[in-house]
């Protein structure tokens, strides 16, 4: 797996990964303007909220545990926390349940500068929107890392995976495949490399209110 090289703004960072097979700190003031190395590292100290996003089976997972010991960032996959906690991938659709509550502490965790990794995969445009504008909210910047793989062979991993750990993923058919590829929304290049975020759907003045619907259980309100 590598990752392609990405053009990066002021306050968000994509990266695109294909498979083939905290508050500023100083000292005090200065009269003089900080070396340019220095900038480099207060940048660099800016907590960042990574997004994994693709299908089951793209390797979402794979490149977030990547990230969580490369960056040394909170790692949130609900895949392994819903069988421990409910014996089932989804129970009931408690899975947007434990999704709004990884919100609520991937925000908190920005805010104390530490950078988190949201492993849910992300497939609407509007979903990435509101994770890109709540990490701004935070004083965070946002990557989306965006997991892409040929179909025949993600296919092949998800009914691998199936077989041997049949309680930690979801069962696909042939109709649920083609199901959620139709439903998948392919990030375009103004997501991936650019710092502009659409507006929020009509009635929603905000994007923590649409979050707020979406994952109620993020505790947002506005």
């Amino acid at each position: 797996m590598r990752i392609s090289p990405s053009l990066e703004q002021p306050g968000q960072r994509r990266s695109w990964l294909t498979s083939s097979s905290g508050p500023r700190r100083g000292c005090g003031k200065s009269r003089q303007s900080p070396r340019p190395e220095r900038e480099a590292l207060i940048v660099a100290a800016r907590p960042r909220m990574y997004v994994t996003v693709g299908l089951p089976g793209a390797g979402k997972t794979t490149a977030a545990r990547r990230i969580e010991a490369e960056k040394r960032a909170l790692r949130l996959t609900p895949d392994d926390w819903m069988i421990p906690l409910y014996g089932h991938h989804n129970a009931g659709g408690k899975r947007d349940v434990l999704e709004g509550r990884f919100v609520w502490l991937a925000l908190r965790a920005l805010r104390s500068g530490v950078s988190v990794v949201l492993d849910f995969g992300v497939w609407a445009r509007d979903e990435r929107s509101a994770l890109r504008w709540l990490a701004g909210r935070a004083g965070a910047d946002c990557e989306l890392v965006y997991v892409a793989v040929d179909e025949v062979e993600r296919r092949r991993r998800v009914k691998a995976r199936l077989e041997s750990e049949p309680a930690a993923t979801f069962p696909e058919t042939l109709d649920d495949f083609d199901a959620h590829a139709g439903q998948f929304q392919v990030p375009g290049e103004d997501e991936l490399f650019s710092s502009v975020i659409d507006d929020p759907p009509a009635g929603n003045d905000t994007w923590a209110a649409w979050a707020a619907d979406r994952w109620p259980t993020s505790g947002l309100s506005d």
